[in-house]
């Protein structure tokens, strides 16, 4: 989001900016640490292309990717945060080769597990800066669709068992496995994934995008 990266942009030394696949590469530090800032935009496409970016021109060591996501969960509100044990792309399906719904063919795994120290650091974190609101670690599911109907979500909780739903982290889970780059998906829930997501989107982007700033601006020293 626009407002998550002129936050951290904000608080960055920025040494050197990258063009590149219609995206801009912020290079420099924050907190002394190395940092690549940039906004990968929407859609898997887009975050896998911005990945391996990352990893062919920056030679980058971790990748966290942070935004909003609808709740699959009654338990997760909105404002809350989910940090990713693993996540899938809910929309490949291959089923009718035998692959189960969510397989990539010629991949032996469903999903992409997340780097479990990276996972409890961000759990930690989100602890310390944010204690106006509950962190969970769960699957994020990801597709190419912005879920607002209540009963594409019963059936991706059915399916998949996800914690939340979003377009990007799907994508960025594969392409940081494919190589062996330790990834983590912050996801701030902005809507419930239902028929009321339209209505609590943009009332709750802004706060979302503040959580997940405060939470990378702390973690990205100890990583």
């Amino acid at each position: 989001m626009d407002l998550e990266v002129s936050t951290l942009i904000e608080k960055m030394n920025v040494v050197k900016t990258v063009a590149k696949a219609g995206m801009t590469f912020n290079e420099g530090t924050i907190n002394g640490t190395d940092v690549v800032v940039v906004k990968c935009g929407i859609g898997k496409v887009n975050a896998g292309i911005c990945v391996q970016i990352l990893v062919d021109l920056f030679d980058v060591t971790h990748v966290i990717n942070t935004g909003v996501a609808g709740s699959l969960k009654d338990v997760i509100d909105i404002g809350d945060i989910v940090v990713s044990t693993d996540a899938v792309e809910h929309d490949m399906d291959v089923s009718p080769l035998g692959y189960k719904k969510g397989q990539i063919p010629q991949i032996d795994r469903l999903s992409f597990e997340a780097d479990a120290a990276m996972r409890d650091e961000a759990v930690a974190t989100c602890k310390k800066v944010n204690p106006d609101i509950n962190v969970y670690t769960g699957r994020v599911v990801s597709g190419d669709q912005f879920i607002s109907d209540k009963k594409v979500k019963e059936g991706l909780i059915a399916e998949f068992d996800g914690y939340c739903a979003e377009m990007e982290g799907g994508a960025i889970a594969h392409v940081a496995y494919l190589n062996k780059v330790p990834f983590v998906v912050i996801r701030a829930i902005s809507d419930k994934a239902d028929d009321s997501a339209q209505m609590d989107y943009p009332t709750f982007e802004k706060k979302a995008a503040e959580h997940c700033a405060a939470l990378i601006l702390d973690m990205v020293g100890r990583i």
